[in-house]
């Protein structure tokens, strides 16, 4: 069987809401206390497969999960024990899931791990001890089950409190229960987290508050995709997987630069295949999800553009003599995590999951009037390849002469660029688009260095009345950028020398 559900994590200000509001109706309470387990290698973790006992009352189940096909879906394959005396605990073996899709999974990691699933020695690593107030219910033409749970997550003397809802679909359409979500989501304030309690444990058990950044992978493609609606929703589904996966962590308090880093570049990478792919299937795009990616991204970029400025410009210029400034006293940037939990922000990203969706599992029957061929493709995308890579090569020739915001339109253009090559290259050959690829390396990072300048240029010159010792900087980096802006054109020159894989 597979699952598919949200999580929310719950202010602690809307715990008693939320769990009076599950309780209401035909409500269940129970405690569930799990054991999950692992090789000591964590041959299973590394292929996101989890392997638990838990208690459900006086009953020993024993399950096994692993990603799905979506976003929000994973195989799963429950087994309930034979009873057990009070104290006994029973012990995990792999053979319980023989002949199922998660079954196979389980052996596949445990192979490539270099273990035989016949004689694996499997440990605990972890606990979960919760409290959960479950309750069904019906929403449009589906039906859901509702858990709030509260309780811990523990690693040896090492725990982490736990308050989160879940609404999985048990039948009918995955659309009708984000839309129940959506309705939750606002009344409480809640916000999405893709962060499994077996994910938190694993962590746990090696001492570590977070996860690692989550940077970009390809889109699942085929050589002969060319349906225009598949291809995408197949590059929103990878942005979306790397925005989801940094925004979860920033949502839980990380502020560590590479993941606010990692969640802009998803957010920019959305937004590129929404502006440069969304004629392909023009019904699969909300309007609305821009402002609130737009809005979201400028708030983490002014936390990154303060850290640049104090962290990196202001050490080089003062290893150069350069005074010490005094900055104005100014509204400081957003806390990351307010970004991400923000309401516009989140519902962009409950809407995204929803285009997502696959067709047959979000659409009526419309046998009655069938749809349209699927568009091409492949012709559209190679128009807009050509048409920024002409606008590129051409805005590089007089990179010099640009002023300042049309440089760094050009920059951003550029980015385009490269995602768009990025999303596609599996359409028209790998090889070749990496070849392309690479000519835009250089580029990108002179244009990149020239930008950050021109931004911390500007910051100086804003702090001038506060401080008169601020034109120090302005002078020193401008004196800088006519050589600058020279070697972003030689790198832009390289480009128009690139041979397009597209054609």
């Amino acid at each position: 069987m597979t699952e598919f559900e949200l999580k929310f994590q719950i202010d602690p200000q809307q715990r008693a809401a939320v769990e009076a509001a599950v309780g209401r109706g035909r409500s269940h309470v129970a405690r569930l206390r799990a054991r999950y387990f692992d090789t000591a290698d964590g041959a299973l973790a590394a292929q996101r497969i989890v392997l638990r006992l838990r208690k459900e009352g006086r009953t020993w189940w024993q399950t096994a999960k692993a990603p799905g096909g979506t976003l929000l879906e994973r195989h799963e394959h429950n087994v309930e024990l034979p009873p057990a005396s009070a104290r006994e605990v029973p012990v995990p073996r792999i053979e319980r899931h023989e002949g199922t899709p998660v079954g196979a999974l389980v052996h596949d990691a445990l192979r490539k791990a270099g273990h035989d699933p016949a004689t694996v020695e499997l440990v605990a690593l972890y606990g979960t001890d919760v409290r959960r107030t479950t309750r069904e219910m019906r929403t449009g033409d589906a039906l859901v089950e509702l858990a709030f749970d509260h309780g811990e997550v523990s690693a040896g003397e090492r725990s982490h409190a736990l308050c989160e809802l879940e609404i999985e679909l048990k039948s009918g359409s995955p659309r009708s229960m984000l839309e129940l979500a959506h309705r939750w989501r606002n009344r409480y304030a809640l916000w999405l987290d893709t962060v499994s309690k077996s994910a938190r444990g694993e962590r746990l058990a090696r001492g570590a508050r977070f996860g690692d950044p989550v940077k970009a992978e390809p889109p699942s493609l085929e050589d002969d995709t060319d349906d225009a609606a598949q291809v995408l929703c197949a590059v929103m589904k990878t942005c979306l997987s790397q925005i989801l996966a940094n925004a979860c962590e920033v949502a839980a308090g990380s502020i560590a630069p590479e993941h606010v880093h990692q969640l802009r570049v998803g957010i920019r990478r959305l937004r590129t295949a929404l502006r440069e792919m969304g004629a392909l299937a023009p019904s699969l795009i909300d309007p609305a999800w821009e402002s609130a990616l737009v809005t979201a991204f400028r708030a983490l970029g002014r936390q990154r553009d303060r850290d640049h400025l104090l962290q990196e410009v202001q050490p080089r210029l003062e290893a150069v003599g350069a005074p010490p400034i005094d900055w104005a006293d100014k509204v400081p940037p957003p806390a990351p995590a307010d970004v991400v939990r923000n309401a516009e922000f989140q519902n962009a990203l409950l809407g995204l999951v929803a285009a997502t969706l696959p067709a047959e599992a979000a659409d009526e029957d419309t046998a009655e009037n069938p749809p349209a061929p699927p568009a091409s493709a492949r012709k559209p995308l190679r128009k807009q390849l050509s048409k920024l890579h002409r606008q590129v090569v051409r805005d590089g020739q007089r990179y010099e002469a640009l002023e300042p915001h049309a440089q760094h339109r050009v920059r951003k253009r550029l980015k385009r660029l490269r995602y768009l090559g990025e999303f596609v290259a599996p359409l028209f050959g790998s090889r070749a688009a990496k070849r392309y690829l690479k000519k835009l390396e250089p580029a990108q990072d002179a244009l990149g260095r020239h930008n950050d300048n021109a931004v911390a240029i500007a910051a100086y010159r804003d702090n001038t009345p506060h401080d008169g010792r601020s034109w120090f900087a302005v002078g020193w980096l401008s004196a800088r950028q006519p050589a600058s802006a020279a070697e972003c054109r030689k790198a832009l020159d390289e480009i128009a020398k690139a041979q397009p894989f597209w054609k």
